[in-house]
């Protein structure tokens, strides 16, 4: 039987600490590392980055979009990096940002969450801004396979902080809560309903690690079981010791993404890079 994903996340977080290291392909990347402006050399660029994570942290996480600008060849160089850094013990988090409703997120779903899909990966990130009750369907899809979903609540771009600081009234629990909040409460519900003993559910959510996390209504309360997957880490300014000042008595359950930071280093420093930033989360952690 597999283990469930909260289950393999929590033993990947143990065992080789928060850092996520990103399968970001940009146009400028592939020119640094010697590589074409096509499928092939995405496929050598995500491949690399699978040989170098692999035994140095527990996830990955591709840019689909970056995949996707090549049309069907990049799609099926992103299959092939997903099955080698599935084979190679990472586990998968394709960074899509899917949302919809209805039968197209059941499409979706069945794309990036059902086993022996051509795009199978461990979790996928959404969106929930068509309802976070459209994503009700995905989440129970997710929990049936053992898979995960990270659903989009604080991120650490500038351009979201207005939205996704703004106050609702829920009406049924007579109080106000930011936009961010109620994300979260509408989307968590599979983690409570597993009743897990201080492990993770499958549901989590993208928290940027430059964002104030009591200014968007995400206290350590709103995130009990909550997997967090913390963008803003190396090129946007965040630093391995901000997860503790950031995340506090949440820092274990959270993935400190990095891309552009670590993917610098090229080919060849690339695995010690990787071992190096993995190495300095640990010390914050453990010390």
């Amino acid at each position: 039987m597999t283990a469930s994903f909260g289950s393999r996340l929590r033993t990947a977080l143990d065992a080789y600490g928060p850092l996520c290291v990103g399968i970001d392909p940009h146009a400028a990347l592939l020119e640094q590392w010697g590589l074409n402006q096509d499928a092939a050399g995405l496929r050598s660029f995500g491949l690399a980055v699978v040989e170098a994570a692999a035994g140095r942290v527990g996830v990955v996480k591709p840019q689909v979009a970056f995949f996707e600008r090549f049309g069907s060849t990049g799609i099926a160089a992103l299959e092939d990096v997903m099955a080698a850094a599935r084979a190679a013990g990472l586990i998968v988090l394709a960074d899509a940002k899917r949302g919809d409703i209805g039968s197209t997120m059941a499409g979706y779903a069945s794309a990036w969450l059902e086993p022996g899909s051509p795009l199978e990966s461990d979790a996928v990130t959404l969106s929930p801004y068509l309802g976070p009750e459209s994503l009700r369907e995905t989440i129970t899809t997710a929990v049936r396979a053992d898979k995960g979903v990270f659903v989009l609540a604080a991120t650490s771009n500038p351009e979201a902080a207005s939205l996704q600081t703004a106050r609702t009234v829920d009406v049924a629990a007579a109080e106000e809560q930011t936009v961010a909040q109620r994300v979260a409460r509408d989307v968590t519900w599979a983690n409570g309903s597993l009743a897990f003993e201080g492990g993770l559910g499958p549901v989590g959510l993208v928290i940027g690690a430059t964002v104030d996390r009591e200014e968007v209504g995400l206290g350590d309360d709103v995130l009990t079981g909550t997997p967090v997957l913390a963008p803003g880490f190396g090129a946007q300014g965040a630093e391995p010791a901000d997860l503790i000042s950031r995340f506090g008595d949440i820092a274990t359950q959270v993935l400190a993404s990095e891309s552009r930071s670590i993917l610098r280093a090229g080919p060849t420093d690339l695995a010690a890079t990787i071992s190096e930033r993995a190495a300095r989360y640990q010390e914050v952690l453990h010390g």
